[in-house]
């Protein structure tokens, strides 16, 4: 109980205090006046800018996102009723893996339509040479022998284009031609990756124009950036990026520029840049993750201050210039005008009100500002 009470005294004890140092606060012709016990019980700091040096960035957002050739949409030649899949998204399928199995009875006339040709291509063959030798022996007209040789041309057309359809199928047509039909097609991964989307269910009628599924290989995951056409002369291969996924994460990601678009071809003015990504970064994100980023393309040095030195008011910014007398400290909110950032500290552009002599508050901003 004791305790307790000795406890609520010194909270209260130091909450009078507070508000008794911010009493002490008071402003007149724009000027803050502070006095040195309020200054000490808010461990504020006066300090001067310092020269330092800054990464010159380009602002750029885009995506994490993979090249054309590591993903795939799987969608059927011709269409079918969804027979079987095991699949879910997020399963990893390799190369020339089974990912799902169609039913259609178009499959089995196509396959009709492939043995009907291949039964008649032997004969309009046979008959094409017979008609050539009869031609050349000047027994036959030239007509008959054309018409024999269009004839074969078109069925060895239509034969190989058919053949090419059940190839493109899975279909065997050295197992069509022995007259094993099969109402059945598997669906085969094109690449190796991990299944990111699935739209097919049991039952599920899929037309050539439907995506049943999306397959993307992580392994190689990018960073894709837009940057518009007053950037483009800046950016080039080998430059650092510094990236974040505002929407997942604080963590700062780095890359590197690996491609930098050669053609301006979209309607916003903008080509695409591509950087490259660690291992590690790898396990962390995801293709299709928005990203803000900045790319460095070149250094400077620059006047700095900290961050907190700074406050912002309808869009500008500010600091409290500072001077000390021998019973108080006075402080002028300051216009100023400022550069690149880094993560402690912000560049600001000298001018006749601020020099790097200036006495600027780095610390306690807050407390007289709010």
């Amino acid at each position: 109980m004791k305790n307790t009470i000795i406890a609520l005294t010194m909270a209260s004890f130091l909450l009078s205090c507070k508000q008794e140092v911010k009493e002490e606060k008071t402003m007149e012709d724009g000027l803050i006046t502070v006095t040195p016990q309020q200054f000490e019980a808010s461990k504020m700091e006066i300090s001067s800018p310092v020269e330092q040096d800054f990464d010159v960035v380009v602002q750029a957002s885009g995506k994490i996102d993979v090249p054309p050739q590591y993903k795939a949409k799987i969608s059927p030649f011709v269409g079918g009723y969804v027979k079987s899949t095991s699949l879910l998204i997020g399963d990893k399928v390799t190369k020339g893996q089974a990912l799902i199995t169609l039913e259609n009875t178009e499959y089995l006339d196509l396959q009709k339509d492939y043995v009907e040709v291949a039964e008649q291509i032997n004969y309009l063959k046979s008959e094409y040479e017979r008609q050539k030798t009869l031609f050349e022996e000047k027994i036959t007209s030239q007509k008959n022998y054309l018409k024999a040789e269009s004839d074969y041309r078109q069925a060895k057309g239509m034969y190989q284009g058919l053949r090419e359809k059940l190839l493109l199928l899975n279909i065997n047509p050295a197992n069509v031609e022995r007259g094993k039909f099969t109402s059945l097609i598997t669906l085969t991964s094109p690449i190796t990756g991990d299944v990111t989307k699935m739209n097919a269910n049991v039952g599920m009628f899929i037309s050539p124009s439907d995506v049943m599924m999306e397959i993307v290989n992580t392994d190689h995951l990018m960073v894709n950036l837009t940057i518009f056409e007053s950037d483009i002369l800046t950016i080039q291969q080998g430059q650092k990026i510094r990236f974040s996924i505002p929407q997942a994460s604080k963590e700062q990601f780095y890359s590197t520029v690996q491609t930098v678009g050669k053609s301006i071809e979209n309607e916003d003015r903008s080509i695409s840049v591509y950087g490259t990504l660690q291992k590690v970064q790898k396990e962390k994100l995801l293709s299709g993750m928005f990203v803000e980023a900045k790319i460095v393309t070149a250094t400077k040095k620059g006047w700095s201050v900290p961050k907190d030195a700074i406050f912002k008011e309808d869009n500008k910014y500010f600091v409290l210039l500072g001077q000390q007398n021998q019973d108080h400290y006075l402080f002028r909110k300051t216009l100023i005008e400022i550069g690149e950032v880094t993560e402690k500290f912000t560049e600001i552009k000298l001018n006749q009100n601020v020099n790097q002599n200036s006495k600027i508050l780095t610390k306690g901003v807050y407390e007289l500002t709010n």
